[in-house]
């Protein structure tokens, strides 16, 4: 028993020893593998720009399209449409509705302009302030102007105009809104874009890596013949050029976020600028920890899936003469 409780003891000593020596061996491969990087850097470099390159263009384009989206955001006053009423209606008819409206879980808000301040505001912008004063009757309705809620989208804010359009009450539904609808339709294309486009640049990513991956096992091909000649397996032998391919999409990921960085603060000066042309305030956004986190990460999986395809697809081919 006691030899049992003793041998038992050792296996969680064993299992320590056996990762403590795999994670020295990674290690020491990985070193191994950047310091080989190292001694190229010209070529290292070219493949490193190559990738932060192609990875830089569509993160870009998504933090432009993410400001775009910011600043559209700010447009609720552009979202507003007016409903102008029947012209029997009296004032405490167009308030009760204006409430009833008001209630409703996508709107904001409602502003009542009655026909006697309609007409006071029409006199003083017109400049027929004295024609007008002939008149026996106000001809203008009362008229509603509603806020929808920020969280509405296209669909659901004509559904909402169509809705109190349909009251019996409403005359009138003037929505001036189209442009904005049409912004957003455009940034729900060039997302879809962004999404085709960055992945055919992930394929060419995988491309270039494993074409690097490929010259390097064949310019190796004599020290990976003399490696299996003693013994070593396939996994052992690929392991160099899984690490070789790891750093190519860290570095490149890396890269590709200082390219973005700096592009943002070269527009921040022009858009401040020109933002304070039109009294507003816009700022530029920049990638949050968890899109520059993705960026790199995706790099660093694509590095690893390029170099294992290709070292798996080559490997098995050299083999000891």
């Amino acid at each position: 028993m006691a030899v049992t409780r003793n041998a038992d003891a050792t296996k969680p000593l064993r299992s320590s020893g056996a990762f403590s020596t795999w994670l020295t061996r990674h290690a020491s491969t990985s070193l191994g593998a950047l310091g080989r990087l190292s001694r190229q850097p010209f070529a290292s470099l070219m493949i490193v720009l190559v990738i932060a390159v192609t990875l830089a263009l569509p993160a870009a384009i998504n933090v432009i399209v993410k400001n775009a989206q910011s600043v559209s955001g700010s447009w609720n006053n552009a979202l507003d449409f007016s409903v102008y009423l029947k012209q029997d209606l009296s004032v405490s008819e167009a308030e009760s509705l204006a409430r009833l409206i008001d209630q409703r879980a996508d709107v904001e808000s409602v502003t009542l302009i009655t026909a006697d301040d309609a007409l006071a505001e029409f006199k003083l912008q017109s400049g027929f302030g004295a024609a007008l004063d002939q008149l026996s009757d106000n001809p203008l309705p009362h008229a509603l102007v509603v806020r929808p809620s920020p969280g509405n989208t296209t669909a659901s804010l004509i559904l909402l105009q169509e809705e109190i359009g349909n009251l019996p009450e409403s005359d009138l539904v003037q929505v001036d809104t189209e442009w904005v609808q049409r912004f957003h339709a455009i940034l729900d294309i060039v997302r879809q874009a962004i999404a085709i486009g960055a992945a055919l640049l992930g394929i060419a990513i995988v491309v270039v890596i494993g074409n690097t991956i490929r010259l390097d096992i064949e310019n190796r091909r004599e020290e990976i013949e003399v490696t299996k000649l003693i013994g070593a397996s396939n996994a052992f032998v690929r392991r160099p050029f899984l690490w070789t391919g790891f750093w190519y999409g860290l570095l490149g990921g890396a890269f590709a976020l200082l390219l973005v960085e700096y592009g943002l603060y070269l527009l921040k000066g022009p858009v401040t600028r020109l933002a304070g042309l039109y009294q507003g305030n816009i700022t530029v956004a920049s990638l949050d920890i968890v899109e520059s986190a993705a960026i790199v990460g995706v790099a660093c999986f694509l590095g690893l899936f390029a170099s294992w395809v290709t070292a798996a697809r080559h490997m098995h081919r050299i083999e000891p003469r």
